[in-house]
Formats: C-alpha cells, structure tokens, sequence
C-alpha cells in the first residue's frame, strides 16, 4: 500500500475544497439565473405556470383513479361477503361476530390495510342484531379511516338499513333493521 505524505493529502484537500466550492458556485449561478428569468421573462412565466398546472392536473386524476380504484374494491369485498352467507344459529353468530371484531381490532392496531379492517367489522355488523347501536360504538372506537371506509360498505350493501328502530335480524333473512 502505498502511503500519502502530508504535500499529497494537502492537494487532495485543496482539490476536494476547490470542487466543493466551484459545485456551490454553479449551484449558486443557476438559482440566480433562474430567478432571473422567472422575474423577467414572461413566456418563461408562462411555460412555468403551464407545467404547474400539468402537474396539478395530473395528480388530480391520480387521486380520482385511486379513490374509484378502492371504491370498486369496496364493492367487490361486499360482494364476495354476502356470497360467503353469515351464521344463522345464534350461538354461532356471537362467537362470529366476536371473532370479526377481533380481527377488525387487530388490523386496526397493527396497521394492515384499512379496507380488510373495515371487511371485519363489517361482517360482524351483519351478523348483530342492532346495528345501529354498534354503529354507534364502532364510531368511537375504530379509527376514522377505517370507519369512512366502513361507512361505504354500508352504502353499497342495501340489505343493512341503520335507520329505523334497530328492532333486529328477521329469522329468513339477511336483511338486519
């Protein structure tokens, strides 16, 4: 290996705070220039505003393309839930109900997706006989997202009607009142 001796490592710093400083100059320059022609210039302007305005645009469409993205989502989970069918026997409805509630709960605190957390609780307001009232205790329990996200469940699916009295589940239906 070859050593360096102090003349050596002196030019290397110099060339390394020479490079450095020349680096901040053309950085310094180019902002000034820019500056400049941003003042100055009106179709640079222009040219500025339209790309802006691009960009804009485009995450606008980004944003509805996700949100139709997840509300197709949303409707396919509550699809393919309402095939799966819910317990009809009691017994078997509580212990569901628990199992869906702690599963909602669980991917609530570990931060899994939203949309399966919301599923869970979704599937266990099928299964109660009084959704508003758990409506009312999801509202402060689970955080907002997810109950956003469950909200739309409820919209989509017109055989849970949370307005009314919550009298209960008819014993031949799925539909839950």
């Amino acid at each position: 290996m070859a050593s360096t001796t102090p003349s050596q490592a002196t030019s290397i710093t110099t060339i390394l705070l020479a490079s450095t400083g020349v680096i901040l100059s053309a950085s310094l320059a180019y902002a000034l220039y820019f500056d400049h022609k941003r003042r100055s210039d009106p179709d640079f302007r222009k040219n500025l505003k339209k790309q802006q305005k691009k960009i804009s645009r485009l995450n606008e469409e980004a944003s509805k393309a996700a949100e139709r993205s997840q509300k197709d989502k949303i409707r396919r989970m509550v699809e393919e839930a309402n095939e799966e069918g819910f317990p009809k026997d009691p017994e078997e409805m509580e212990s569901y109900f628990m199992q869906e509630v702690a599963r909602g709960e669980g991917m609530c605190s570990d931060g899994s997706d939203p949309v399966e957390a919301a599923l869970c609780f979704y599937r266990a307001l099928k299964v109660y006989p009084q959704p508003r009232e758990l409506i009312s205790i999801y509202d402060k329990t689970v955080p907002k997202p997810i109950l956003d996200i469950l909200a739309e469940m409820i919209a989509v699916d017109p055989s849970i009607s949370v307005s009314g009295s919550g009298a209960g589940s008819e014993a031949g239906s799925d539909k839950v009142e």
